[in-house]
């Protein structure tokens, strides 16, 4: 594999079966600099025949794919010679598969539904480690090699503002991506069972981060209301 972190961006082969979350996976990508989205794909046999075709340095790959599993797709991976990372991504927590992902090497692995935010520090941690994998021959100490293999992962010290959290977060990003309009915080709120004042805190934090777009909507002669729209 020829080295992308010093002649161009890290080249990310996003495997997505879900239209809107593929649409979302590659549009962040997208959005972090030194990385670039080579091909969207919804099935493993494509992603594999993508693999073939296609110089790949990491593969965002969703776990719950039509016609395999992406444990079973990394496995496949391995067996063709294929080098890439893998980012695993997957609204499954049994504990047995995130073994099985660090058994067999997966440099990232994400929870769905997640955020921009969430994405972008996972994929600036690989960058790191790419980085002082091919910054020498070898390491000195074990202290180096503790350092590169802590640079592929995120501390997990909250990124959040205080007092808001990430399911919650997750929740009104999912709402406003799978919308076909703009929502208000009422909207949100009435969806997500929760405030007007909490749907819209998330909501404007989201948009502080530039996933989300606020317009205004005018409806009579009073006031316009503020909506929020997920940037596609």
């Amino acid at each position: 594999m020829a080295d992308s972190a010093r002649t161009g961006g890290l080249r990310v082969l996003v495997v997505e079966d879900e239209p809107v979350a593929a649409e979302a996976h590659t549009a962040y990508v997208g959005r972090v600099e030194g990385f670039e989205v080579v091909a969207t794909v919804g099935t493993s046999q494509a992603a594999l025949k993508t693999l073939q075709d296609k110089e790949i340095d990491v593969v965002l790959l969703d776990m719950n794919l039509p016609d395999r599993h992406g444990l079973d797709v990394v496995r496949a991976m391995r067996a063709a010679g294929h080098r890439a990372d893998v980012i695993a991504v997957t609204s499954a927590r049994d504990l047995e598969i995130v073994r099985a992902a660090v058994s067999l090497g997966i440099v990232q692995y994400l929870l769905k539904p997640f955020v921009f935010a969430t994405l972008r520090d996972r994929l600036l941690a690989y960058r790191s480690y790419r980085e002082q994998l091919t910054g020498g021959t070898q390491v000195g100490t074990q202290a180096e090699v503790d350092e590169v293999f802590a640079s592929a992962r995120v501390a997990g010290e909250p990124r959040l503002p205080k007092g808001m959290g990430e399911e919650l977060l997750s929740r009104v990003a999912r709402v406003l991506r799978e919308a076909d309009g703009g929502r208000s915080a009422s909207e949100l709120g009435e969806v997500l069972g929760v405030s007007r004042v909490t749907a819209r805190r998330y909501a404007e934090h989201l948009c502080e981060t530039k996933v989300v777009l606020r317009r205004s909507r005018y409806a009579g002669a009073g006031r316009p209301e503020v909506e929020y729209l997920w940037a596609r």
